[in-house]
């Protein structure tokens, strides 16, 4: 698969699982709410490692800079 993830994207979903992360350890969230953005977090740091996004795939969008 083709990167379809640029910088500036990337650094957004990191911070996103940051802040979701830190909600979740001081008890800001819990249950299932808490559980569910637990996972979305885990798949932002995932494909910000990766470069690629198979929602991005899907609508055809690519935020990196072609060559």
């Amino acid at each position: 698969m083709k990167k379809n993830m640029g910088g500036t994207d990337r650094i957004i979903r990191i911070i996103a699982a940051i802040i979701i992360v830190t909600l979740f350890w001081r008890g800001e969230i819990s249950g299932i709410l808490g559980y569910i953005l637990l996972a979305l977090a885990a798949i932002f740091v995932l494909t910000s490692l990766v470069n690629i996004c198979p929602l991005y795939n899907i609508f055809g969008i690519k935020t990196c800079k072609t060559k």
